[in-house]
């Protein structure tokens, strides 16, 4: 097979270090025929969804992108703003701020980008982008805080599959996880502690995470346990008791069990317990999306609402909040040790570039095409 290399290569070319930033994806526009493409591509990854592939074909295609579609434009279209969904708005933002930040320490040899799981901009389009621009270290952050099999590992296999097709590897490194990361969980901390000064605090506080099937816990998925330590450092850091605070699991699909407790059965039986306020935030979200903004803010309010509840406060995630960054970078920073960020000094490259026509002509003298 042909392997893709860099176009108009020069052996002056300027070496640079990488970081890519990625998130889950977003559909392309909030309408039924753009969520279709976008479900496609997202539900028929083996590592969402682990049904044997014959079977999931008939489901996907016979029932799910025959109805889905439709009902999530209008879940989008609530959403949506001009510059996009909130989800590619946000990472974007970020990306600019990590950007920002390692350049003022680094320098213009800092290439950092922003991609996709699924939609756009996709994976392998913003690593052709990198490789062009001469990155030769890379670094892969997806911003899923807590590891699952299902985000982490699949952003990691995307990577893989494209590194295959490649005439040339960077040096690769990969952020699996930061649950447990103090400037992270130091980042949380503060943002909430600046919501109840400005808003107040309720009786209890919600941390709602994204479900999995239970089954992926059962062969050993660590998503679950990680949840759960985020929690217990950030409960620890704000000074709050076993009591105070609940960790629960939110946007399950299809029939079969998921982790639990559900975030939307929790929020309908609190107010009989006497729970009337509640502040809710969600910690394995890095940014607002139709998650958290729709199914949390709108959805789950009118739940605990209707149940007897008083007062619900929705907590936005962190998003590109300057807290934020400074732990993304510090994240970076960590996960990068030991890389010489170059400096392309314009003599070193010209000397380079002279020595290897040098050798050029000595080895295949006569040779004008290499």
């Amino acid at each position: 097979m042909p392997y893709q290399g860099t176009e108009n290569f020069s052996h002056n070319q300027a070496e640079r270090l990488g970081v890519l930033v990625t998130n889950l994806g977003t559909p392309d526009a909030p309408t039924p025929s753009a969520l279709r493409k976008y479900l496609a591509e997202f539900l028929w990854d083996p590592r969402v969804v682990e049904v044997p592939r014959p079977l999931w074909w008939l489901i996907l295609h016979g029932v799910i992108l025959r109805i889905r579609p439709r009902r999530s434009a209008k879940a989008y279209a609530g959403v949506w703003s001009p510059e996009g969904s909130p989800l590619l708005v946000h990472t974007a933002k970020q990306a600019e701020g990590i950007r920002e930040a390692l350049q003022a320490r680094y320098g213009s040899n800092v290439v950092v980008g922003f991609a996709m799981r699924y939609g756009n901009p996709s994976i392998p389009r913003v690593l052709d982008e990198m490789q062009q621009q001469g990155v030769n270290k890379l670094l892969v952050l997806p911003l899923y805080p807590q590891y699952s099999a299902s985000t982490s590992a699949s952003t990691f296999d995307a990577i893989s599959k494209d590194f295959k097709g490649r005439r040339w590897l960077p040096d690769f490194r990969f952020v699996s996880h930061y649950h447990d990361f103090p400037a992270y969980i130091e980042a949380m901390a503060q943002h909430i502690e600046a919501h109840w000064a400005e808003h107040g605090r309720k009786q209890k506080l919600i941390l709602s995470y994204h479900g999995i099937p239970l089954k992926y816990l059962l062969k050993g998925d660590p998503y679950h346990c990680e949840c759960h330590k985020t929690s217990r450092l950030l409960a620890e850091r704000l000074g709050l008791k076993s009591d105070e605070y609940f960790t629960t699991f939110q946007s399950r699909f299809g029939r079969e069990e998921w982790l639990k407790p559900y975030t939307d059965e929790t929020l309908k039986s609190l107010p009989e317990t006497g729970v009337k306020s509640i502040d809710v935030f969600c910690p394995g979200f890095s940014s607002d999306c139709l998650e958290t903004v729709e199914e949390i803010d709108e959805e789950n309010r009118e739940y605990f609402m209707e149940a007897g509840g008083e007062k619900f406060a929705y907590i936005p995630c962190l998003n590109a909040t300057p807290g934020h960054i400074d732990a993304l970078v510090q994240l970076v920073e960590e996960n990068i040790k030991g890389w010489t960020v170059p400096t392309n000094d314009g003599e070193q490259l010209e000397a380079r570039a002279k020595l290897a026509e040098e050798r050029k002509k000595a080895t295949f003298p006569g040779r004008n095409d290499i």
